[in-house]
């Protein structure tokens, strides 16, 4: 008779008869390799008899394969065949193995020459009792032309079927780095210490309550780092990869070398660390003497100057030669308060009417005080404008820092919340801006790092010029409490770890993974996620006191203008070392010579007639 079992499965089969298993272990590693092979895992039913010689071999070395990826049927084919078979047979074969509760173990008991029941057998830990629960019922006919499969399950999906783990009590680890957080870690008091610890003590003590199970704690003081020695992890970390634990109660950074290791199950804690520091003033940033007007407008001021220049210039050259060919009116003596045809005394009657601050001389002519008075008319408006604006952008603050190189390049300086994972990723970044930035700003060779306490840190950060990294919750939590209105304005925020939001994190395959991960979800669905963070992670606060307090002018507002009296004396006092030295320290016969030079090179310029 032809197997339609036989033609449509991939199978081996071992006869009674055939010592292989039984004499030696290579056929079952044979057997595990094959299905350790198996790329569609999820989809492969594995079928055993007991009746088989080395069944029970090869069902005790499959250790997790039993419940996890493969769905097993294990039957005897003796009572199968008419023999004495009872759902007892089974358990006793089945229960020194780790049948935990991602399971698919099949159990298929006679009901008669045309029914047959299959059942499925878990339990919820290693050391607890067999728990059995009904899969299915197959019946035919008496003709048996016509069959019928029952699906007797409550519920589909196995992880909600089982999710009851009868009492059971799992294992958490988490984190504390300040002993007196084991006090606090419901009644909502300081908050800003181990923050998502207390979250998540509350989410698992929830979670365990909807998987119907117990929990003990353990406390570690590290999130959990390998150790590049001793090959080992530590930390929280190291109590779920040395199965110490099967929870990691604190969630941690997604990082690539720790996927091997645990298993990433939901984002449970919606927080970051970032650099909070207030905005600098513009002029830290910026030159705020080129800021009123943009670059088309400097242009016009440049063009309308250099334009009304020219046209006195040229109209005093007119006036003075209409005067000296005695066309015109005739020029009187010599008169300090009269405008010449001079590119040097046009070029500083221009400079003062820029400055708004007149002029000592005046042409004569009409059309030459008429452009004069253009001039210092238009320059005047302009003059206003520039000083409204100069006023206002004093007290703007700085929006030019946004990224971390633009942070580098700051004057800022800079400072970290002392924990341990702080100190791991600055310590451990490769990133080119981020070393730099530990390298130039962080570390002090010879000295102390900028590691320091939350409240110094935030402190520094209300005084100005300071960026501190800490997790904002955290930080903005005694921002909210000792800032005053007016200092909660202008907060900038920038990322420096190249993380996503904690993960909650539970043991590499782990039988409980589906289940939790549902608990999880169900967690954030009906808001118990959302009321817990809202409750122990404080919000960046508002700003409501924006431009209710002046910003009084520094030295580094007005440096530019500083610059500008310096190097404007700088010139002058060598022009009074070069004058003093002409006439103090030369003899008559060397300033004689100088003259004589300056004439002949005057003379040789292009334009000039050389008298004989």
């Amino acid at each position: 008779m032809n197997d339609p079992m036989r033609n449509n499965m991939n199978g081996k089969f071992v006869p009674q008869t055939k010592p292989t298993l039984a004499d030696g272990d290579d056929e079952v590693d044979h057997w595990l390799a094959t299905l350790d092979a198996d790329v569609a895992a999820h989809q492969t039913m594995v079928v055993v008899d007991v009746a088989c010689n080395g069944t029970e071999k090869l069902l005790a070395r499959s250790g997790r394969r039993l419940y996890l990826n493969y769905r097993w049927l294990v039957l005897d084919s003796r009572a199968l065949n008419g023999g004495n078979g009872s759902l007892e047979t089974y358990l006793d074969a089945l229960r020194p193995l780790p049948l935990l509760v991602s399971s698919e173990v099949f159990v298929p008991l006679n009901e008669g020459l045309n029914a047959m029941r299959f059942v499925q057998v878990y339990k919820v830990s290693n050391d607890a009792d067999l728990l059995t629960e009904q899969f299915a019922l197959w019946t035919r006919d008496q003709s048996g032309a016509k069959a019928e499969l029952i699906d007797l399950r409550e519920k589909t999906v196995t992880s909600v079927r089982r999710k009851n783990l009868l009492g059971h009590s799992l294992r958490a680890s988490m984190v504390i780095t300040d002993p007196d957080t084991v006090n606090h870690l419901t009644d909502y008091k300081n908050k800003h210490i181990d923050t998502i610890t207390k979250v998540n003590y509350l989410l698992t003590n929830c979670l365990v309550a909807y998987l119907g199970a117990g929990v003990n704690y353990t406390r570690v003081s590290s999130w959990g780092y390998y150790n590049a020695t001793t090959g080992l992890w530590d930390g929280m970390i190291g109590e779920l990869v040395h199965d110490v634990a099967d929870l990691g109660a604190s969630p941690l950074f997604f990082t690539t070398d720790r996927i091997a290791v645990i298993e990433y199950l939901a984002m449970t804690s919606e927080t970051r660390s970032k650099f909070i520091f207030r905005s600098p003033k513009l002029s830290y940033t910026e030159n705020v003497f080129i800021l009123p007007f943009d670059n088309h407008v400097w242009g016009c001021v440049i063009a309308v100057i250099v334009l009304s220049a020219v046209l006195l210039l040229v109209t005093l050259w007119a006036e003075w030669r209409v005067a000296a060919d005695g066309t015109g009116w005739t020029p009187s003596p010599p008169d300090a308060s009269v405008l010449t045809a001079s590119f040097r005394d046009t070029l500083l009657l221009m400079y003062g009417a820029s400055c708004q601050q007149g002029s000592s001389v005046l042409p004569r002519s009409c059309s030459a005080r008429t452009i004069t008075m253009l001039t210092f008319t238009v320059l005047m408006f302009l003059y206003a404008s520039y000083s409204a604006n100069i006023v206002a952008l004093l007290q703007s603050p700085s929006t030019r820092i946004q990224s971390l190189d633009d942070l580098l390049a700051s004057r800022l300086k800079f400072g970290v919340h002392d924990t341990v994972f702080n100190r791991h990723y600055f310590t451990h970044a490769t990133e080119r801006t981020r070393r730099a930035l530990y390298e130039q700003k962080i570390r002090v060779p010879g000295g102390r790092d900028a590691f320091i306490p939350l409240e110094e840190g935030v402190d520094r950060i209300r005084r100005g010029l300071y960026a501190f990294h800490v997790e904002q919750g955290v930080g903005y939590k005694v921002i909210s409490e000792t800032y005053q209105e007016d200092e909660k304005c202008g907060l900038q925020e920038i990322q420096y770890l190249q993380v996503i939001d904690p993960y909650y994190a539970i043991q590499k395959n782990s039988s409980y993974k589906e289940m939790v991960k549902i608990g999880l979800f169900r967690l954030n669905e009906h808001g118990i996620q959302y009321r817990e963070n809202a409750k122990l992670y404080t919000k960046k606060p508002t700003c409501s006191g924006g431009g209710g307090k002046f910003v009084p002018v520094s030295l580094v507002d007005v440096e530019p203008a500083v610059w500008i009296i310096l190097w404007g004396g700088g010139l002058a006092a060598s022009f009074f070392v070069a004058e003093s030295i002409y006439f103090r320290s030369l003899s008559e016969a060397m300033r004689t010579k100088i003259k004589f030079c300056f004439r002949y090179f005057r003379s040789r310029s292009p334009g000039t007639k050389v008298g004989t």
